[in-house]
């Protein structure tokens, strides 16, 4: 048993105690997501083309606090996946757990938050989704990705958002084990700290600093600048990222099976102007050092489902994140509101970026992506939940295999309580 595991376990036999106490239930919710996902990749290679379809549902019940000057609490959370179709190479899969060579017919698990507050803290403690600059949970497929361990978020000063916490394990997006956080060495590394927070200098410019390091792997630095202003009857929208990651531990000796020493500097730069339902996008990215740009990866787990890891780059859009060694990346965005036709729900983006970078010979390399989204959500009425979204995604690489996507997904969200 993990020690956030055992923790729960004795936090949840104390809530037991208190659970009529006011708050608890009264504040209580109860909400079903359910996500039919078709995935289709298709490569140069016809053999290794993949296709796959299932249908996910996600239980949340999260309940309220319970009374006096620490009030406790008790989230729960239950996934479930079906396979309805899988086309795919031996040992390959996207949606799915394999079971052998072939992918499974349903893979599940249940996830539980204790958490306490007091005043404007809150800690929490067991299943987490945490979406900061040094660690994002991913959930670009069926089921999303979820981490275990425990996480102290406070408001209690004015402008100020202070988060901090640890985990040990991960569940990919396509799994129902519990794995480490990064694979290296032939062992399953664990134990990632993360600490910092969210500043308003003013109602319009915010400055961010977070800290993570994977022990006995990486140590990150984070610092940003989120800023908006009216102009012209619209909005520009900037926002400037600077990462300096470094190796640690084992990967800083530079010991068997942890290959290259961990080296990368980054820094992007995102402009966005947003007027009448229109928004035009443009961003550059600079990727420095020996090696690519890292964070928490489960993708050398292979045959549980832990692969498929999110990264807060500018450029983490669909296919690629772009995030190679000396990789210089520029990119262009349109986006449309078709609400301002009165289409409301209606939008549609296509993305174009591209990155060059010289190889270990010296070469000067470059991929590009194009990315085509178009979404409707329900605004209201009786099928307000319901949403339909496509995705068409277009890679050409000189470092890795050319590929087109597409993934269609019909989701629907359900209030039970």
């Amino acid at each position: 048993m993990t020690r956030s595991s055992l923790a729960l376990a004795v936090t949840a036999a104390i809530l037991s105690q208190q659970a009529t106490a006011a708050g608890f239930l009264e504040d209580s919710s109860v909400r079903l997501d359910a996500r039919n996902f078709h995935f289709q990749q298709d490569f140069d290679n016809p053999a290794s083309d993949l296709e796959q379809w299932g249908q996910g549902f996600v239980l949340n019940a999260q309940s309220g606090f319970t009374s006096g000057v620490v009030g406790f609490g008790l989230d729960a959370q239950g996934l479930l996946g079906i396979k309805l179709h899988a086309d795919a190479p031996d040992h390959s899969s996207q949606l799915f757990p394999l079971d052998g060579a072939d992918a499974a017919d349903h893979f599940s698990r249940l996830g539980l938050t204790a958490k306490a507050r007091v005043g404007k803290t809150e800690a929490r403690l067991g299943t987490l989704q945490p979406r900061l600059p040094v660690v994002v949970s991913n959930d670009g497929r069926l089921l999303p990705q979820t981490f275990e361990g425990a996480q102290v978020t406070s408001r209690d000063i004015n402008g100020l958002i202070l988060t901090a916490g640890l985990l040990d394990k991960a569940s990919g997006r396509a799994s129902s084990d519990r794995t480490g956080l990064a694979s290296k060495g032939g062992r399953e590394e664990s134990d990632f700290i993360f600490a910092g927070g969210d500043y308003a200098i003013t109602r319009n410019l915010v400055a961010q600093y977070y800290y993570g390091a994977l022990d006995d792997y990486y140590r990150q630095h984070f610092a940003g600048l989120r800023h908006r202003l009216a102009l012209g009857g619209g909005t520009l929208a900037t926002e400037l990222r600077y990462f300096d990651t470094a190796a640690d531990g084992r990967n800083k000796d530079r010991r068997a099976g942890y290959g290259a020493r961990i080296d990368n500097q980054l820094w992007s730069a995102l402009f966005s102007y947003s007027l009448a339902g229109h928004t035009l996008t443009a961003g550059y990215q600079e990727s420095r050092g020996d090696t690519d740009f890292a964070q928490l990866d489960q993708s050398g787990l292979t045959g549980k489902g832990a692969g498929g890891a999110s990264v807060y780059l500018i450029t983490e859009r669909f296919i690629n994140n772009f995030g190679r060694a000396g990789e210089d990346t520029w990119l262009a965005q349109y986006g449309y509101d078709f609400g301002q036709l009165g289409l409301k729900g209606l939008s549609a983006n296509v993305l174009y970026q591209k990155g060059e970078w010289d190889n270990a010979a010296g070469v000067r390399q470059s991929e590009w992506e194009r990315d085509l989204f178009v979404s409707y959500q329900v605004p209201d009425g009786r099928l307000k939940g319901l949403g339909v979204q496509w995705r068409n995604g277009v890679l050409r690489s000189d470092g890795s295999a050319a590929q087109d996507q597409n993934r269609l997904t019909l989701s629907y969200s359900l209030a039970l309580r």
